[in-house]
């Protein structure tokens, strides 16, 4: 397709029958296209690199773009003596991690950038070596101490009655590491930084070399709350790049997958939140709902978190007891909608939630925030909406939206997606079609690539995947939400006293790992 955007006239390649467009572009004219996609109203949702020197190339930059005609993956060759590329971070916020992390696993630097400072690294490997590179050398078992030159550079904030106080990265509890920074004047926050990059698994290189089966186990545990969310993603993907078509069935027990793990997830955040504010009753209550949801999911599919179901080509287990998961349903129904009006008239939860980690819509839309907490602040983007994959173009989602942006318009988002998950699962249990489980997936005889896109309970989980003449995995990058959603928290924390941190946090509920690859 010929299409003019910006001034700059592209010709989009599309993935089969996806709204996933591609072209490449020069790097020096990437910044105009951005700003013609944000001037739009569409934002950047991914950023990542690769190394195509084995490929006769030099280096790649890849941008991926939510726009009003689908989603725009842009590719940018970079030489492969000096990889640069003009910042897109004054433009588009979000990009600022993303092209530090580039940098730290690639060694392709984004030119102009605000934030340059290191983001991953944590001097796990040497400051002149990329882990990414084809040819990095192996990491060593046991780095060595940290310079004092290597220290991070946090941003001080001075003035009289000013005081910092360090939380994390070791938590109470088993949540994943963090580190926050908090500058404060007596109980009020005046910033916060975060520094993040304590659980870099090395995932994208483990991908290198893999067949597509594992590649799908692997995919999965980028992030395990978000486990089917990732794995269809990434079998999409191959499946775009093979041109495999999946059976009906098999697409519509995704979305049952995929839908269940939305219910899980809102519930258990839905009674962490009441255990935030001294509401030990609706703590107790979520939970017991969670749990009767996870030993359902284990009878009916052989696993409470529906771990390794989706497979590429299709899935490997069928629904066998329909009757049992719709009556489950029509209860969570009826005892979550009891437990909302517990929370509506619950003055001292009301008190606790409403106007508190405020993230006005302006800013949002300024950073890019996606997903359920995007949509508490007016960004109205949900992939199953705009851009539906069977079957949800069968569906009619509807989107769940707020105003207010804080922490009770994130609580009033979940509920409503509790209560439209669980009507999507009795529609696609009703409707669910016959036939197969699985199509064969051919062996690939030359360089593919495809992208994967579903809209998960954080919001949308993106996986590009490249697949070698050798029929192995060349290049993977799983992108969760919570890489843009994190500088938001740091935003939503101002002016909010230290006490209610930990109920802001949770009201985002970002993960740690996913955004560490």
């Amino acid at each position: 397709m010929q299409t003019n955007i910006g001034g700059i006239e592209l010709t989009l390649t599309p993935q089969g029958a996806s709204p996933v467009w591609r072209f490449s572009l020069e790097s020096a004219r990437l910044p105009v296209f951005a700003r013609a996609i944000r001037d739009e109203g569409g934002q950047l949702l991914a950023l990542w690199g690769s190394d195509d020197r084995h490929l006769g190339r030099g280096y790649g930059l890849h941008a991926l773009f939510l726009s009003s005609q689908g989603l725009i993956w842009a590719h940018c060759p970079l030489p492969a003596d000096a990889p640069a590329y003009p910042t897109l971070d004054t433009i588009f916020p979000q990009a600022g991690r993303m092209q530090r992390a580039t940098f730290d696993l690639l060694g392709i630097h984004a030119e102009g950038a605000v934030d340059d400072r290191k983001w991953l690294r944590h001097a796990a490997w040497r400051e002149d070596d990329y882990p990414l590179r084809k040819d990095a050398s192996p990491l060593p078992p046991h780095p060595s101490p940290l310079s004092q030159s290597d220290t991070y550079p946090f941003i001080r904030v001075a003035g009289e009655g000013v005081h910092e106080i360090p939380v994390g990265p070791i938590h109470a509890g088993v949540i994943e590491p963090g580190h926050f920074r908090f500058s404060v004047i007596g109980d009020k926050v005046l910033k916060l930084e975060e520094r993040l990059g304590y659980t870099h698994k090395g995932i994208e290189k483990r991908f290198e070399g893999m067949d597509l089966p594992t590649g799908a186990r692997l995919a999965g545990r980028v992030s395990g709350d978000s486990h089917t969310a990732y794995a269809w993603a990434y079998c999409m993907a191959v499946e775009a790049a093979l041109g495999v078509e999946v059976p009906q069935r098999a697409l519509w027990l995704r979305a049952l997958f995929l839908e269940m793990e939305r219910v899980a997830n809102h519930l258990g955040d839905l009674g962490y939140l009441g255990n935030d504010v001294a509401l030990s009753f609706g703590f107790a209550q979520f939970w017991r709902l969670k749990e009767e949801w996870l030993r359902l999911a284990q009878r009916l599919f052989g696993h409470r978190y529906l771990y390794d179901r989706i497979v590429p080509g299709g899935v490997t287990t069928d629904l066998a007891d329909a009757p049992a998961l719709l009556a489950l349903a029509q209860r969570l129904r009826a005892e979550a909608g009891e437990l909302k009006t517990v929370y509506d008239e619950h003055a001292g939860v009301q008190d606790r939630f409403a106007h508190t980690g405020r993230v006005e819509p302006a800013m949002a839309a300024r950073l890019g925030l996606i997903g359920l907490a995007g949509r508490a602040s007016s960004q109205a983007w949900d992939l199953r909406v705009q851009f539906p994959c069977a079957p949800y173009d069968r569906l009619e989602v509807n989107m769940a939206t707020d105003r207010r942006g804080d922490v009770l318009a994130r609580v009033e988002v979940r509920f409503a997606e509790v209560f439209e998950a669980l009507r999507l699962i009795t529609e696609i249990v009703r409707r669910m079609p016959a036939g197969p489980l699985r199509a064969d997936v051919p062996q690939a005889e030359e360089l593919r690539e495809g992208l994967g896109y579903v809209e998960g309970w954080r919001g949308p989980v993106l996986v590009a995947v490249r697949i070698g003449a050798d029929g192995r995995l060349d290049r993977v990058h799983p992108h969760d939400p919570s890489r843009q959603n994190w500088p938001a928290l740091e935003v939503g924390i101002l002016g909010n006293i230290v006490p209610d941190f930990p109920l802001i946090n949770k009201s985002f509920n970002l993960s740690y790992s996913g955004q560490d690859l």
